[in-house]
């Protein structure tokens, strides 16, 4: 007892000459900040020669729990959406690179999204699949006429309207068709675990992104080259969906897995061949009236002036 008396007399005393070394440098109280041990600390200012100890992890950790406690703002405000569209573009690239690279056991959601879905990828994504959908369309039929002059071409407007419904409805309905199902199934088996409804449809969003490049390569006036353009784009895609959604529903029993994944990629594959054979079809050539031929006349047969007349307004 008399060592620790003495060891604490000894520090008072060197923080006692530390401060009147240095007059501008201030004491913590002890009720205020006190050391593991008990020990007095010193912060030093600008002036002296020691640090000042800033409590930076407990900043932190309040800052952090000052950020869970404030309120969520409602479903119908502004504030609730703005949260989605919140990425830069590296996140968004990396999103992309990761749905045009698939490969088995390499799930989408757990390394890409990470618990953080955006809409700004996916809302895009569509907006510009529609949009280069209906220029590709109507640029076909102009390629096509200056081929072929006999095949008549007029600006099909109308194109980006259907465009736009199509992919978006796609884009919404069926991720929430799939949601839907899921959790359905989670109340039947408790050991199906759905994604949420925004990754689902972060999911087929990006999953869209393969069709860009491909609607642009079916310029190629090549029939079998744009197929093959196309079931490439439709394998990745498809393969990209199937391994993300395969730990989801292995824990079903296999004939639902085998149905639902089947479902998947067959209105997948609807898409691209409905968008290929509607927005890609050839027009037919302009229907051209022959020219009428004179029929000629038995020669035992004479014309009157009458008939003569009637023939030539004919």
């Amino acid at each position: 007892m008399a060592a620790a008396d003495g060891l604490a007399f000894h520090e008072f005393e060197e923080a006692t000459n530390l401060l009147a070394e240095t007059p501008d440098a201030a004491t913590t109280s002890k009720s205020d900040q006190l050391t593991p041990q008990g020990h007095v600390v010193v912060a030093v200012g600008s002036g002296g020669s020691y640090g000042v100890e800033e409590e930076v992890e407990e900043e932190g950790d309040k800052t952090a729990l000052l950020q869970e406690e404030k309120p969520q703002p409602g479903f119908w405000t502004f504030s609730y959406y703005q949260s989605f569209f919140d990425v830069d573009t590296s996140q968004v690239l990396d999103r992309i690179k990761g749905s045009l690279l698939p490969r088995p056991g390499y799930n989408f959601v757990r390394h890409h999204l990470r618990n953080r879905p955006d809409l700004y990828g996916p809302f895009w994504i569509c907006a510009t699949l529609a949009f280069v959908l209906a220029v590709t369309g109507n640029l076909t039929l102009v390629l096509a006429q200056r081929r072929d002059p006999s095949v008549h071409y007029s600006p099909q407007f109308h194109k980006v309207t259907v465009a736009g419904i199509t992919i978006y409805c796609y884009a919404w309905l069926v991720p929430l068709a799939l949601w839907g199902f899921l959790r359905w199934r989670k109340g039947v088996r408790e050991r199906v675990g759905p994604y949420t409804f925004l990754e689902t449809v972060c999911i087929y969003g990006y999953s869209l992104f393969i069709f860009i490049p491909t609607v642009v390569l079916w310029l190629i006036p090549v029939p079998w080259l744009q197929w093959l353009f196309g079931a490439l784009a439709l394998a990745l895609s498809a393969a990209g969906l199937v391994f993300t959604l395969w730990p989801v529903v292995r824990e079903d029993t296999r004939l639902v897995a085998a149905v639902l994944l089947s479902a998947v990629v067959v209105l997948h594959a609807l898409l691209a061949m409905g968008c290929k054979l509607y927005f890609f079809q050839p027009l037919p050539p302009e229907h051209v009236v022959p020219p009428s031929k004179a029929t000629a006349l038995p020669p035992n047969i004479l014309l009157t002036p009458t008939m003569s007349r009637s023939m030539a307004t004919s």
